[in-house]
């Protein structure tokens, strides 16, 4: 059985819990986050997994009022936001049979001056994105989505900004770390996440990529620890008044991607200032479906539902948008 907890509030304040089953969360006793007994257990030498039997309770909560209640927390998160970077990897995915069918019949046929940017790196990735135990491969791509601050917790409204042309998601998986005292980097656990873009900017101008990461995303509401399965089959579903307007199946973990994990985090953690003792970092793995793709023109209220069966419960989110800022304009000192 896999081993999952989920951070919420609770009478009292925060808690950590294990998930039991479905229905039941046991709390934790004497910890309320997760950041706390990571950092526990890298000063004792301990897997989190210990630490949470070391730690388990008698205490039992209902965990479909937690959810019901809009009581959940991100799984992983910093006491300080400004401490928990978020950031992300793209055209790690291997994607349609179809685009890398295209792809090969350009470079067979020696068009290779034809594909785009993004092509190419796909290809880079298919090429040298797993390489050998202990060396490292080719760099993916890479982009930043902001803080801890922009993080939208599981159940919560994301929000499009004045300005943002569209609010579209991206069922993926998270790799949520944290920084030890000696600038070692330690992966927590897993979960599902939905990194939040601007589609419409992105294809406007691929140069506009960065400026369509910049939004807030969300992930959890459970974080597995562990080992990342290998093939991991989800599905990603929009609702719309209550009815279904989108649903497609998606893949994930290592088996479906042109990246090893180790590989991503490798390109991830080279930085010295992504080494900086306790920070927590979430790291999107990227993904191979979004209904943009498949021409679904978003609106407000619309439901964001992200499955799979290694992570519990789905990551469900709503989208909304936002006021623009009252008198945001640069004045002069």
């Amino acid at each position: 059985m896999s081993l999952r907890l989920v951070q919420y509030m609770a009478a009292g304040g925060r808690r950590v819990g294990r998930v039991a089953d479905a229905d039941t969360l046991v709390r934790l006793d004497g910890v309320h986050t997760v950041h706390a007994l990571a950092c526990r257990a890298i000063a004792a030498g301990d897997t989190l997994a210990v630490l949470v039997e070391r730690h388990i309770g008698t205490t039992r909560d209902d965990y479909a009022a937690v959810v019901a209640e809009g009581r959940l927390l991100p799984p992983l998160d910093h006491p300080d936001p400004a401490h928990c970077l978020v950031t992300g990897t793209g055209l790690s995915h291997l994607g349609s049979s179809d685009a890398r069918d295209a792809m090969h019949r350009k470079i067979t046929e020696g068009d290779e001056a034809a594909l785009s940017d993004s092509m190419k790196m796909f290809r880079m990735g298919l090429e040298g994105g797993k390489p050998a135990a202990g060396r490292a491969g080719v760099q993916p791509e890479w982009f930043w989505k902001g803080d801890g601050s922009w993080i939208v917790p599981p159940g919560g409204a994301l929000a499009m900004p004045d300005f943002a042309e569209d609010g579209g998601e991206e069922p993926e998986i998270c790799g949520l770390y944290t920084i030890g005292d000696d600038g070692r980097p330690w992966r927590v656990g897993w979960a599902l996440g939905n990194e939040f873009s601007d589609h419409i900017m992105e294809r406007g101008n691929y140069l506009w990529l960065a400026h369509s990461k910049l939004r807030p995303s969300s992930f959890g509401p459970e974080l597995l620890l562990g080992d990342l399965p290998a093939d991991i089959q989800g599905v990603s579903r929009i609702l719309r008044g209550g009815t279904v307007l989108w649903e497609k199946p998606f893949a994930t973990g290592e088996a479906n991607m042109s990246h090893a994990v180790a590989n991503l985090e490798h390109h991830h953690f080279k930085y010295a200032a992504f080494r900086r003792p306790g920070d927590v970092h979430v790291h999107y793995l990227g993904t191979a479906t979004v209904s943009f793709a498949y021409n679904v023109a978003l609106r407000a209220g619309d439901r964001f539902e992200i499955s799979a069966s290694p992570f519990g419960r789905p990551l469900v989110n709503t989208l909304t948008s936002r006021a623009p800022l009252a008198d945001a304009g640069v004045r002069s000192l």
